[in-house]
């Protein structure tokens, strides 16, 4: 699976601490802790109707993660929406958008990867793109990855940080392996998510899905795990083994940049008929109706 670029993005503007550029403008220091060591903090961000759904959880989210980086400065929501709404506006997007959010620990006096370099505080970046939600709805296919989700005690996964070699890793496995994306493990064996997204499985009429002991608490996740409950659907967070996806009756992923999709095939296994299951569907339409009515208005 590749994504398709749309050409409306083609002349974007895009946001680097209180400057708007345009696209081929470059914008960022070689100096900036982002290109020199991944030393920052991300979210994805999807604007419907001119809202943002779960845009409070992900400026939450962004917070933890900076600090758990101990960034000497963090702007305010406040600044953050503006920045926000300000790129939107530049670039007249409304709805069908995705933001990438980046705030990183700022430009360093000299290379290095002492923090203590860093003394122009954060750069924030916003960059606002014309895109769908980037999955075949008809079904994925899945290999699993040699390359493990890493623990807490190696890299901590509640940080939402910018250094995402270990999914890069996972993902060109899973394109040379012809799947669409890749099923990663943690260290035990246990199913973690993939190299981008959250899993679930349907089994016998209820919805499982791995713990995130080894993956980030995923907002889109969340979002299914609540939705779920209201609508009395039984669901269960826990280990789960590879095995127990290859015999699931339906397997989905979950994620801001493709909302819900089915997984159809994981390692060669035809997932229960081999068709988008009738919770997934049921699931995918509550989802997309909620964060359509949910979002915070930002326009």
């Amino acid at each position: 699976m590749l994504q398709t670029y749309d050409e409306r993005n083609a002349a974007i503007k895009y946001w680097v601490n209180g400057r708007l550029l345009d696209r081929d403008q470059p914008g960022l220091s070689p100096f900036d802790s982002v290109v020199q060591g991944g030393d920052g903090v991300w979210e994805g961000l999807r604007v419907y109707r001119g809202a943002i759904f779960g845009l409070t959880a992900h400026l939450a989210r962004l917070r933890r993660s900076a600090l758990a980086l101990n960034f000497a400065e963090i702007p305010g929501d406040g600044m953050i929406v503006e920045a926000i709404r300000a790129t939107l506006l530049a670039n007249d997007m409304h709805d069908g958008v995705h933001i990438r959010l980046t705030l990183t620990r700022g430009v360093k006096v000299t290379s290095g990867m002492d923090p203590r370099l860093n003394q122009a505080g954060p750069t924030l970046i916003v960059l606002a793109e014309y895109k769908a939600p980037v999955y075949d709805t008809g079904g994925l296919r899945l290999a699993t990855a040699s390359v493990r989700r890493p623990a807490p005690d190696v890299l901590d996964p509640k940080i939402h940080h910018n250094n995402l070699l270990n999914s890069i890793l996972a993902k060109i496995e899973a394109n040379m392996a012809g799947a669409d994306d890749a099923l990663m493990l943690d260290q035990r064996g246990f199913v973690a998510e993939t190299n981008a997204t959250h899993l679930f499985a349907v089994i016998g009429g209820a919805l499982v899905t791995p713990t995130t002991a080894a993956c980030p608490e995923g907002i889109t996740r969340q979002t299914v795990l609540d939705l779920a409950a209201f609508h009395q659907i039984p669901a269960v967070v826990r280990d789960v083994s590879l095995t127990e996806m290859y015999a699931a009756d339906e397997v989905f992923c979950t994620g801001t940049m493709g909302e819900i999709a089915g997984v159809t095939e994981i390692d060669g296994r035809t997932i229960g008929t081999g068709q988008v299951g009738p919770l997934t569907s049921r699931l995918a339409k509550i989802y997309q109706e909620h964060a359509a009515d949910k979002g915070v208005p930002v326009l």
